[in-house]
């Protein structure tokens, strides 16, 4: 069976990647799972850029398929931040509750129509051969008044999609992984891939 290496430690992503690319006839790892350890550093300007880094540092160390996603939030209002920053947003051991706190404090009193984000995710692609691309997707909607919901993690208790009026995080995984940036750029990811698996 084939198998696809991602560039990833954090069990809730691969949770979540696992459950979007099912009914796909191979192996899912994260890095760490295969033993792989490599420092990157993420120096991107962009999501694309970030996530194309991430999936040739490993691809070195490994002849699997290597995928590799870069993801965040871009506040409009804020100028698109924290955007690439958004794990390192504050510095990277500050809590989400203390990041998501801070961001609904800075846009203390401005109106909806003003709180427009989104959620961004770039999955990049190394192929065995070295060819590598890139996926981008995008989960619009708007920063809420306050956190609410347990089931999600990161920005996702303050983050309202689009025609919802729930946070994020207040969703079923099914539901969530149906709309969501990183559901949406893994299935789009997951068809550019079928003719090499």
């Amino acid at each position: 069976m084939k198998k696809i290496v991602f560039a990833t430690g954090n069990k809730d992503k691969m949770r979540e990647i696992r459950e979007i690319m099912a009914g796909c006839e191979v192996e899912i790892v994260s890095m760490k799972e295969e033993g792989i350890q490599v420092d990157i550093e993420e120096n991107g300007t962009t999501f694309e850029e970030n996530a194309l880094i991430k999936a040739h540092a490993v691809a070195k160390e490994t002849d699997a398929i290597v995928l590799a996603d870069d993801s965040g939030l871009e506040i409009d209002y804020l100028n698109k931040e924290p955007g690439v920053y958004s794990a390192r947003y504050m510095g990277e051991d500050t809590s989400y509750t203390i990041k998501n706190q801070n961001l609904i404090e800075r846009l203390e009193g401005v109106p909806k129509e003003k709180r427009t984000a989104r959620f961004v995710c770039a999955i990049a692609a190394v192929l065995p051969d070295g060819e590598d691309m890139v996926v981008r997707e995008t989960m619009e909607g708007i920063i809420g008044y306050e956190a609410e919901g347990e089931n999600g993690f990161g920005y996702d208790p303050i983050f309202y999609p689009d025609g919802y009026t729930c946070s994020s995080a207040t969703l079923s995984r099914e539901e969530k992984n149906e709309i969501s940036h990183r559901g949406k750029a893994l299935r789009s990811m997951k068809e550019k891939l079928k003719k090499y698996l």
